[in-house]
């Protein structure tokens, strides 16, 4: 009699393929599409064109190398050492994965034991509290506090949180999804020290780390004292390069750890999409104006959401492609506002239930980087007449 095994006790679903199936069984164009985290931004022009060259390259139709092509692995390694301003050996430091949360399962499988616990906020994305799990691990949530401003991270709960026997690593991304939340100096700073004081490996989801809004800029945890031996930065094509179908990340950290990464990587994927590494190293020896003029349109498309939905309990996000709606002051939970949503108002969002304590249920995501402003205006009203609002 076949049994559900025990590491998927705890594993929800993200509901994203539910409401997204909704959605399209509506056939109704007019629907605002906000559920899943799409982009109509297209990639590099130059990635484009490498990626079609590889369709025809031999090279390309390959296992090997099984830590990812040569020069994928040069810019990857290149791309983390220039924000964090640690200098990576390629060779070494460096290991090419089937995504980023491929890459993020990876570390976690090469340094976890069952029963560590990893500390991440909440909330946070459900696929990557699922693979803390799957990987043997434990949740360990803190608080993100939600304000007129923006989110901001609990420090007096992170501490507490950090202090547990078994708590192995920390999983950071900043900009978080899906609350946007990008971390101080303060609040690095004292992460950092955090880490350093309890001897914790720093996992770091760096999948939005360039899309900030507002005249933010990057600070790479690697770059804090005491940070680059213990901080494994793990990042992918899909949002900033805007190569989703893709399916490339890259894992970047101290070299006995990538060791690991490697091994585990051959025992779980064996090796990445071939024809697809040429176009993702090409988008990352792009100009740097590429991926900045993306974040100046997502930061139209956010301005114009938060301005379409000024009287509604949204939280601003700071980076990243999607911000949340509290439901709570509505009398609604954040599914029963997903349902309305799509039937009368045809926006389709997806709700936060399962996406880190029992408290996100009351959130509804609004991902705003797959619609144009020309479409966005006028989702206010249809929003508040749904909901009542």
């Amino acid at each position: 009699m076949f049994t559900r095994p025990s590491r998927l006790k705890d594993i929800p679903g993200i509901g994203v393929d539910r409401m997204g199936d909704a959605a399209d069984a509506l056939a109704d164009p007019s629907t605002l599409r906000l559920e899943n985290l799409d982009t109509d931004l297209r990639p590099w022009h130059g990635a484009l064109a490498e990626t079609r060259r590889a369709v025809d390259d031999d090279a390309s139709n390959s296992y090997l190398p099984f830590l990812g092509q040569d020069r994928l692995r040069k810019a990857a390694a290149a791309h983390v050492s220039r924000l964090s301003g640690v200098e990576y050996d390629w060779r070494r430091a460096c290991a090419i994965s089937a995504g980023g949360l491929s890459g993020i399962l990876n570390v976690l499988l090469a340094t976890l034991e069952t029963g560590d616990e990893v500390v991440l906020t909440d909330p946070i994305y459900a696929g990557l509290i699922n693979r803390v799990r799957l990987a043997g691990g434990v949740p360990r949530l803190v608080r993100l506090i939600p304000g007129a401003d923006g989110w901001r991270l609990d420090l007096e709960a992170f501490r507490t949180a950090a202090a547990g026997a078994r708590v192995k690593a920390v999983l950071m991304m900043s900009p978080s999804m899906p609350t946007g939340c990008v971390l101080t100096r303060e609040e690095w700073d004292e992460v950092a020290r955090i880490c350093v004081a309890k001897d914790l490996l720093m996992v770091y989801d760096a999948a939005m780390e360039r899309i900030l809004f507002d005249g933010r800029r990057v600070l790479h945890p690697a770059s804090l004292p005491g940070m680059p031996e213990r901080t494994v930065t793990v990042g992918a094509a899909s949002k900033e390069l805007r190569m989703i179908g893709w399916r490339v990340g890259w894992v970047v950290g101290p070299e006995p750890i990538l060791a690991d990464v490697g091994l585990v990587g051959m025992a779980n994927v064996v090796c990445q999409v071939g024809i697809a590494m040429g176009g993702v190293a090409a988008a990352l020896e792009a100009p740097e104006a590429d991926v900045a003029g993306a974040a100046a349109e997502w930061q139209r498309r956010r301005d114009l959401l938060l301005e379409e939905l000024k009287e509604l309990p949204v939280i601003p996000p700071h980076g990243g492609w999607s911000m949340l709606l509290d439901c709570a002051p509505l009398g609604l939970t954040g599914e029963q506002a997903s349902a309305r949503l799509l039937q009368e108002a045809r926006v389709a969002a997806t709700a936060m239930g399962g996406w880190g304590t029992q408290d996100t249920a009351r959130y509804l995501r609004f991902v705003y980087a797959n619609e144009p402003c020309e479409r966005l205006r006028g989702m206010g009203e249809r929003v508040r007449r749904a909901l009542g609002a």
